[in-house]
């Protein structure tokens, strides 16, 4: 069995990653690489394995630097399936099509230059059709869930806690007698956030490949960097200024939203200030993101679910508005009162952000506060490190609005929380793989662990391949042991638990709506959903029965 690394292997875009056995290809991930032209430049380069080949393909979240070259993968020849969790596939749609759209108008944009030039015309890398063809492709699974792709792989997504849908991988792989096991962590979310639940605890694994996003940095308190955002929001509105918050569509946007709920909702000593100063999601990905969030309420932290059972709505409030169209987007601009703008894309490299940083990068009254990574090369990066002028658009814009970074909103786990996951394995793995993280990063954490935890983990330098020797420590019956251990089981109970106090819940609460004002398509709705939960329950207690008593 051998690795290859494809991509995020220099830095922290263009996830990709193949592993081949002596009958099966498996990718995990098939990320775009981003950053300035030279980064972007790769994405149209020929893959370093031929995509006909690879038989399935994993995906651990919906970021694009993860998902954004699927459709180009299909264009080239991949036929198989590609697995990811349900949230992720919901996710999928809107970012995959959103991407397609991007790449249409750049090629559109581009030709429009090269005709007047002379030059010859260019195709984008993929279209919105590529996009949807794509979408035929996907698997979507649970989280626990196990899977056997063939006889010789099974996988089980875990949650990352980075993003909604987000995963690590555990992937057996079995050869001869001897079964291996490689654990792929994707992204790591950051311990304690609101919405998503921590990134979990794997206990086993031969072989670990893991992001160092942030490997040689620590984050502020998250909960100091919101109250430095609303800070900063009311400084801003108070001189009439705008606040522009370059955010990620998923993910970001969503904490964001979440976190002036709260602010708006439980700080009495500010509403007069608050009162007419408007939240704005100028981002059409952003918005339909959000809706995904709404529906995918399974996958959120207790905290989250409590407050949606008590009829609550945390990602909604009277003063947030979501903006669909090019003509509002404009108006925003137009409208010179104090307001806060969430626009993607979070590295302000393409999207409506850079409409509104040129409306007020030059503007001392305005702020710009980064809540995300910024990648080398990208405008974003420039603007953190302290640029006086930005170009965009064709037009030097001088920077005079004040330029914040709060790290404490990251969504990826700092040094510290990517040692505390590495120290969640029982035993050192064979070999430890530092992908997804600039040189720098990579060499102070691989650092970090020889000292915190005596391992020596190998950093990935360049698109590189590595042979994996045999698993020893599984044979086949150990690795569905490992697969469902006796945590799985403890699971369960909690997870019946919690389903029955929240029909309790949903209950009640249509038994008020009924005794009100309640719509016959609801109540029909809800007698559906009953019906089904009611037949799954049945086929449930038949199977355990079944099990439990084999001679029925």
């Amino acid at each position: 069995m051998k690795i290859q690394f494809c991509g995020a292997s220099s830095g922290v875009t263009g996830s990709c990653h193949l592993i081949t056995t002596e009958n099966y290809k498996i990718l995990l991930d098939c990320g775009q690489f981003q950053g300035g032209k030279a980064m972007e430049a790769m994405n149209y380069e020929a893959f370093p394995f031929d995509p006909a080949d690879v038989d399935y393909m994993v995906l651990s979240h919906a970021h694009i630097d993860h998902c954004g070259r699927i459709p180009l993968l299909i264009k080239r020849g991949f036929k198989g399936d590609i697995y990811c969790t349900d949230a992720t596939a919901d996710l999928l749609e809107v970012m995959l099509k959103d991407s397609g759209y991007i790449h249409e108008k750049e090629a559109e944009w581009k030709n429009r230059k090269n005709e007047r030039a002379g030059r010859p015309l260019v195709e984008p890398l993929y279209t919105c059709d590529d996009a949807m063809e794509a979408l035929k492709f996907i698997k979507p699974v649970l989280y626990d869930q196990l899977v056997e792709l063939n006889p010789e792989m099974r996988i089980v997504f875990n949650d990352a806690g980075h993003i909604l849908g987000s995963a690590i991988t555990e992937l057996w792989v079995t050869e001869g007698e001897s079964v291996s096991k490689i654990v792929f962590s994707g992204d790591l979310g950051v311990m304690d956030r609101p919405i998503l639940r921590n990134p979990t605890i794997i206990k086993k694994a031969d072989y670990v490949i893991m992001e160092t996003t942030y490997g040689n940095r620590l984050h502020p308190q998250n909960a100091m960097d919101v109250k430095t955002l609303m800070d900063i929001v009311l400084k801003t509105a108070r001189r009439g200024g705008t606040v522009v918050i370059p955010s990620f569509a998923v993910g970001r946007t969503q904490e964001l939203i979440y976190e002036f709920n709260n602010f708006y909702e439980h700080n009495q000593e500010y509403q007069k200030e608050l009162e007419n100063l408007m939240v704005y999601v100028d981002s059409p990905m952003a918005t339909t993101a959000t809706e995904v969030f709404r529906r995918n309420a399974q996958v959120f932290d207790e905290e989250m679910k409590e407050t949606i059972a008590k009829g609550e709505n945390p990602l909604d409030f009277k003063n947030l508005k979501f903006t669909r169209s090019t003509e509002e987007s404009m108006r925003l601009n137009q409208d010179r009162n104090p307001k806060v703008i969430l626009s993607a894309s979070g590295m302000c490299e393409a999207g409506r952000i850079r409409h509104h940083l040129k409306h007020n990068l030059w503007d001392p009254k305005s702020s710009v506060i980064f809540v995300g990574y910024q990648a080398e090369g990208t405008l974003g990066r420039l603007l953190v490190e302290g640029a006086k002028e930005v170009t965009l658009f064709g037009e030097e814009i001088r920077v005079n609005a004040e330029i914040y970074n709060l790290e404490g909103f990251s969504g990826h786990a700092d040094r510290d929380g990517l040692l505390a996951w590495l120290s969640g394995f029982q035993k050192e793995p064979k070999r430890i793989f530092l992908v997804h993280g600039e040189p720098d990063a990579k060499a102070a954490f691989a650092e970090t662990v020889k000292e915190k935890l005596g391992y020596e983990p190998i950093v990935v330098q360049g698109n590189s391949e590595f042979i994996l020797e045999k698993g020893e420590i599984l044979n086949e019956t150990e690795a569905l042991r490992d697969a469902m251990d006796s945590e799985a089981l403890e699971g369960i109970k909690k997870n019946i638990a919690d389903i029955h106090r929240r029909l309790e819940d949903i209950l009640y609460n249509t038994h008020l709506a009924v005794n009100g004002e309640l719509s016959p398509e609801k109540l029909a709705q809800i007698n559906n959903i009953v019906l089904e939960l009611e037949k799954n329950s049945v086929n449930l207690g038949a199977a355990v029965t079944e099990e439990s008593n084999p001679a029925i």
